[in-house]
């Protein structure tokens, strides 16, 4: 991103630096630990930047509005060629089982097969057990929350948007549509950070034991 490196960092390399301290300390801030912070740091910076250019895809110009006319029951559709990859529930489905198993690995290393277990599995000698053993059934549905979560709000925001920018151009195809196409970055910037910022405090949740 920057060709030339300086020590007395100017420009573009001065504003990347200052982006990247200013999450870098967020995270610190959530981890609760310079070490944790600085191993997610690369993690969730990618997933950031990955979701915000998947989702700024959608208002580029012809995605998901250069295709083949179909026609279904007389009403006329467009089958795009191109389209923004969060708008594909294929996509979202496979980042967030690939977050999912990234914080059950994070937790299994951090705290140990066993002891990570302890959150899902109670021990019969555990008091009081029958409480125990439905805590670590909520915890073992809120896995598979997660999963469905992450898929379904990042699909359903950007795929809701791409609609809406495909009908308004239809509709009113100069000027009007330009509020649309600041609404839907900015979306695309709120999207990329709760994705980002759930994954993080996710991460933390994994690395804390059975009783916190």
């Amino acid at each position: 991103m920057v060709k030339k490196r300086q020590l007395v960092p100017r420009g573009a390399q001065n504003v990347i630096e200052v982006l990247f301290e200013t999450l870098l300390t967020f995270i610190e801030e959530i981890m609760g630990s310079k070490k944790q912070a600085r191993k997610a740091f690369p993690l969730i910076a990618t997933i950031f930047l990955f979701v915000l250019f998947s989702n700024w895809v959608s208002i580029l110009p012809g995605m998901g509005t250069v295709g083949f006319q179909h026609e279904i029951e007389g009403h006329h559709t467009i089958i795009p060629f191109l389209r923004s990859t969060s708008a594909d529930l294929n996509f979202t489905l496979a980042l967030s089982a690939m977050v999912v198993l990234t914080i059950q690995v994070t937790g299994i290393t951090t705290l140990g097969l066993f002891k990570y277990s302890q959150k899902f599995l109670v021990s019969p000698f555990h008091k009081p057990y029958v409480l125990g053993t439905m805590v670590g059934l909520l915890e073992l549905v809120s896995e598979v929350v997660k999963f469905i979560s992450f898929s379904f709000r990042l699909f359903g925001n950007i795929f809701a948007g791409e609609i809406l920018l495909t009908v308004m151009l239809h509709l009113v195809p100069y000027f009007i549509p330009l509020p649309f196409l600041l609404l839907e970055t900015f979306v695309g910037v709120v999207q990329a950070g709760v994705f980002a910022m759930l994954t993080l405090v996710f991460l933390k949740m994994a690395m804390l034991e059975a009783e916190h």
